[in-house]
């Protein structure tokens, strides 16, 4: 866990693969490691999020956003709620996706055969679930993988998994969404998603942009795919 910037209102973490940002039950997660380390974070909104502006999922590393007072927490969300935050992704798929660049809409909804997935469901007149949207752009292509910038629009539970399953490419290394004849390459040991980027106002009302550089062991799986699929962008 390395803290990236930090004032008298927030901070902005690094959160690594395989850490919960928070449990319902005492155990490590990202806010407990934050707690020991700042005890009056536990002060700030209620347990266990407490301070907690947004989430990523467990094993998806990269920046998030903790406040340090009940005022810049609700500051924070709010712009959450609006959609007026900047998220980046980077996340490696199976395959090439078509068109290279574009957006996914849907709505997304519990799937009723596996309650610890999201399901997309079609734009349609019938609205079902929680509307969904995701651009992306790809950056690089291999004989079996493409890796992609991706843009929230919308931040819900399992988006980016979610869509790019149901549009046939999975994130590679994510065990809940990929399909079961996929396997990522042997240099990788961990899903391949990292949140990049986050762009905000911050509280002298000017855009501040957090940026985590991409963990090296996802470095070392670019450069190992480099070496051993052939390089088609």
């Amino acid at each position: 866990m390395q803290i990236i910037y930090q004032d008298e209102y927030a901070m902005a973490v690094n959160k690594p693969a395989g850490v919960s940002v928070y449990l319902p039950k005492p155990g490590d997660s990202l806010m407990s490691r934050l707690i020991q380390v700042i005890p009056e974070l536990a002060t700030v909104g209620q347990a266990p999020r407490y301070g907690l502006v947004h989430r990523l999922d467990k094993d998806t590393s990269g920046i998030i956003l903790v406040a340090r007072n009940k005022e810049a927490l609700r500051f924070l969300q709010t712009q959450f709620q609006k959609r007026t935050v900047e998220k980046l992704y980077l996340g490696l798929i199976y395959d090439q996706i078509k068109p290279s660049q574009g957006k996914i809409e849907s709505y997304l909804v519990r799937s009723p055969q596996d309650f610890r997935r999201q399901k997309a469901i079609p734009l349609g007149l019938n609205p079902i679930g929680r509307l969904a949207q995701t651009e992306y752009r790809t950056l690089k292509t291999w004989t079996d993988y493409s890796l992609l910038e991706i843009r929230l629009k919308t931040g819900r539970m399992h988006q980016i998994r979610a869509q790019l399953s149901w549009k046939g490419h999975p994130i590679v290394g994510d065990r809940l969404y990929q399909f079961k004849n996929q396997s990522g390459p042997k240099c990788l040991s961990r899903m391949f998603l990292h949140s990049q980027s986050i762009s905000l106002t911050w509280f002298d009302q000017k855009i501040k942009t957090f940026q985590a550089p991409l963990p090296k062991e996802l470095e070392a799986v670019l450069e190992c795919l480099d070496k051993t699929q052939h390089v088609t962008t």
